[in-house]
């Protein structure tokens, strides 16, 4: 019985739609939070599981986390504090890290010293234990107009830029070798990227925290990918694999007294259990683009 009696507190905890109907109208920022995360992290997943790069967003990550921290720290802008840590770790991934081998030795040194650069802010942070808390594991009631404002704004930039340079960096990212004997500027092309993967992580921290950014930035595109091939259906697929899991995630944890990001990342891996399941012969690879 008194499992049983555990049982149910956990589950109460974790489920408690009593008070949902008044708890909703206050999420409306999260919601679009969400969604525009989802759409962006859809969108940039496809390149970052195409340039085998999934590894380098975490460490891009841990220096978003102590970026923020530090801001956190100092009573600067958690926001900016993001910024600067995401742009710096991609930037330096990007021109340290030209080969995977090299990318994959830099990430490496990357992540460790972010976050126990983060560890040593939040520690010496006397602050709300909230605010500590939601840097490594997300939130969803602390997304205020100003915040959802610079969201969208950055989202936007990362969107714009990948619709610009979509084509050469899908041709590049296919075959690095043939799109440079083309004229596809590959090396502008991967800093270019690096930039817009730095944007996207510092804001998907926001949300999901820098411990599951790769539930958004990864997962769903890794899910598309194994249902089709198609260019087309590929980022079509990753973004709306990724909206139904930052708001489904956001839905469920409107009635809970836990984190938004265990509901983010398991919807993120069911979805991509079901695609792996599925009687669908795995595609190699994306089909290449020729930019002529």
């Amino acid at each position: 019985m008194i499992g049983l009696d555990s049982l149910g507190t956990v589950w109460s905890e974790m489920f408690n739609f009593s008070d949902y109907g008044q708890l909703l109208p206050l999420l409306k920022n999260s919601i679009i939070a969400c969604v525009v995360l989802g759409i962006v992290g859809g969108l940039i997943g496809v390149f970052v599981m195409m340039r085998d790069m999934a590894f380098a967003v975490h460490g891009v990550s841990e220096l978003s986390f102590a970026g923020a921290a530090a801001s956190l720290l100092f009573g600067a802008s958690v926001v900016t504090g993001a910024l600067l840590g995401s742009l710096t770790a991609a930037l330096l991934i990007g021109v340290l890290g030209a080969r995977a081998r090299d990318r994959n030795s830099v990430t490496a040194v990357l992540m460790p010293f972010g976050l126990g650069l983060g560890i040593l802010c939040l520690g010496l942070y006397h602050g709300r234990a909230a605010n500590k808390f939601g840097l490594l594991t997300g939130q969803i009631v602390a997304i205020d107009d100003p915040q959802i404002k610079s969201l969208i704004v950055i989202s936007a930039v990362v969107a714009v830029g990948l619709v610009v340079i979509w084509r050469p960096l899908l041709f590049a990212s296919t075959d690095a070798d043939v799109a440079a004997a083309r004229g596809v500027p590959v090396g502008v092309m991967s800093i270019v990227f690096m930039i817009l993967l730095g944007l996207a992580v510092a804001v998907s921290v926001q949300i999901v925290g820098a411990l599951l950014v790769l539930s958004l930035l990864v997962t769903p595109a890794a899910a598309a990918l194994r249902v089709s091939a198609s260019p087309v259906w590929v980022p079509l697929l990753s973004t709306a694999f990724a909206v139904v899991a930052s708001v489904g995630g956001i839905l469920l944890a409107a009635g809970s007294s836990v984190p938004i990001s265990p509901y983010i990342t398991s919807i993120s891996f069911a979805i991509y259990l079901g695609c792996r399941l599925l009687p669908v012969r795995r595609p190699a690879r994306l089909t290449p683009v020729d930019v002529r």
